[in-house]
């Protein structure tokens, strides 16, 4: 019989693409502020530049990341958290029910 070791770890999952795009939008986002950070703290002829791209990059990277894990829910026919749902309206709430309530009186 093959006992199991009390040391050892589970089996490492296979990381997905759209865990790789998270993280390398993240990484992305760190870099481009480091840099930006370092070419402002010793005033360099660049470093306007560098600010100008780290605006951009904080808008363009989460953006096209999300259209990226978007787009691979709705070609896998799979639910991802860039999915947009609309609440339903007939679902309320009961406290708001209770507070309606109270004000038609």
């Amino acid at each position: 019989m093959t006992q199991k070791k009390s040391g050892t770890t589970a089996p490492r999952k296979k990381k997905t693409s759209k865990q790789l795009v998270a993280m390398a939008a993240v990484v992305l986002l760190v870099l481009l502020y480091l840099s930006t950070l370092i070419t402002a703290l010793f005033d360099n002829t660049v470093s306007h530049v560098l600010f100008r791209a780290s605006l951009i990059g904080t808008f363009t990277i989460p953006l096209l990341s999300w259209v990226y894990i978007w787009m691979y829910g709705k070609l896998t026919q799979k639910h991802t958290i860039a999915d947009y749902e609309l609440p339903d309206k007939n679902q309320i709430v009961p406290q708001e029910t209770e507070a309606q309530e109270e004000n038609q009186t």
